[in-house]
């Protein structure tokens, strides 16, 4: 018989918050959930530029874990909005350590999905005694081709529709290269054409993180003020790569060998291809893997959901 899948944990309040300055002109705002002093937990948000919200803290069983959850560099409730300065993935990582170190644990599990299993991965494989466990969902090791992929060519063909209001944005003669066209937008002195593009770019995503359509979950993009911090961020890591060799996530799995871990895919993931998921198991082999059939890219979808909260259980030792 098929075991009923796990659902979110019942909302539960923040017991502490507060802002961190991490220096370079930023501040990060952090918040923790569930009990003090339990099973210490950072769960890193999805873009970059996507920020945390209050749902995600309902992956952890709050008597369990004692869970931080924070707003990258520039997102969010963090300051200043929407910056690009000093705001990179070592930046990211650093931040990560001054949160632990102001938590005061030794290390943590690490949980993060699409970007945030990035951000996950490089942070693991540059502080690995620092990860108790590591759970990533929505597998994106950030190489030139899963680019393209989403935003050359290749998902282009899936979503014709979506695809044509995402380029209209950007005149025919640039659209050769379309992260570098929407950057000059959203980088440009013009605030309208910027929130424009912005738009553009963060309702393309919203539309195409799902198997099937969802307003609850594609709604959120099509805010403005969202979607400027959104798209100007997620675009800067993307035209710089990350700031990371090609293929380095990959080459670098190896370092992960002695965290437990488990990575959770869905099948139909549109803007993460499965391909760099498996291809993360067999250079991790030692961290469960789940392909999960019938769903696309987001968290909430239900085979993902599950397997998400199965794990967040049993690393805490809940059978």
């Amino acid at each position: 018989m098929t075991e009923v899948l796990r659902t979110l944990y019942p909302e539960i309040e923040a017991y502490a918050s507060g802002h961190l300055d991490v220096g370079d002109g930023h501040t990060i705002y952090w918040e923790r959930s569930g009990t003090p002093g339990a099973k210490p937990a950072v769960f890193l948000h999805g873009g970059p530029g996507g920020g945390f919200s209050p749902t995600h803290r309902r992956l952890f069983d709050p008597a369990l874990y004692d869970v931080l959850l924070f707003d990258q560099r520039g997102c969010g409730k963090s300051t200043p909005h929407a910056n690009l300065d000093a705001n990179t993935t070592w930046h990211l990582v650093a931040d990560i350590e001054r949160l632990r170190e102001m938590a005061g644990v030794e290390k943590w599990q690490v949980f993060g999905g699409s970007w945030g299993s990035t951000l996950a991965l490089a942070y693991a494989e540059t502080h690995p005694e620092r990860v108790s466990e590591l759970v990533v969902r929505g597998v994106y090791t950030l190489t030139r081709a899963e680019l393209d992929w989403y935003y050359q060519f290749g998902v282009s063909e899936m979503f014709p529709d979506k695809w044509e209001r995402f380029i209209a944005p950007i005149p025919p003669d640039e659209r050769h290269e379309m992260m570098l066209a929407y950057n000059r937008r959203l980088t440009g002195a013009d605030r309208a054409v910027a929130l424009k593009a912005a738009q553009a770019w963060s309702i393309w995503e919203g539309e195409t993180i799902t198997l099937l359509p969802e307003k609850s979950t594609s709604g959120k993009f099509e805010d403005a003020d969202f979607a400027y911090a959104f798209a100007r961020i997620e675009n800067h890591f993307f035209v710089n790569a990350g700031w990371m060799d090609e293929g380095q996530l990959l080459r670098d799995a190896h370092k992960l060998k002695d965290i437990p871990g488990v990575i959770v895919h869905g099948r139909y993931d549109m803007p993460c291809p499965a391909k760099y998921a498996w291809l993360l198991h067999k250079a991790w082999p030692t961290a469960e893997f789940h392909l999960i059939e019938g769903a696309g890219h987001a968290y909430s979808e239900p085979g993902i959901l599950d397997k998400l909260i199965r794990a967040t259980d049993n690393f805490a030792g809940k059978q």
